[in-house]
């Protein structure tokens, strides 16, 4: 069983069962994680802005300039930013830990 380990916007972490070749969002989405993913992986709204854990950044296939023009949108960025609609989940990335972002009031 592959797993995904989630840190919510509170800093609690959630271990996810992930299912085969759905975006990560909508892995995050149905598993009530208060992921909106308002476009539906469009790459049109950003709603689904997730911080990767650095050790595991460079194992998830690197964005598309559309998915880097978007990130440059928003207010705040990290160093491993990515929007979860662009990432499909496979087995090979069992173990991805990942943070959900929490913007600043």
């Amino acid at each position: 069983m592959s797993v995904i380990r989630v840190e919510d916007a509170d800093g609690v972490t959630h271990e996810l069962e992930p299912v085969e070749g759905w975006r990560l969002m909508e892995i995050l989405r149905d598993y009530g994680m208060g992921m909106e993913g308002t476009c539906g992986g469009a790459v049109a709204c950003a709603s689904c802005h997730i911080v990767l854990d650095p050790e595991w950044a460079d194992k998830v296939a690197p964005p598309r300039e559309d998915e880097i023009d978007k990130l440059d949108e928003l207010p705040f960025l990290h160093e491993t930013s990515r929007l979860s609609c662009q990432i499909i989940w496979s087995d090979e990335l069992d173990g991805l830990k990942l943070t959900l972002v929490k913007e600043p009031t």
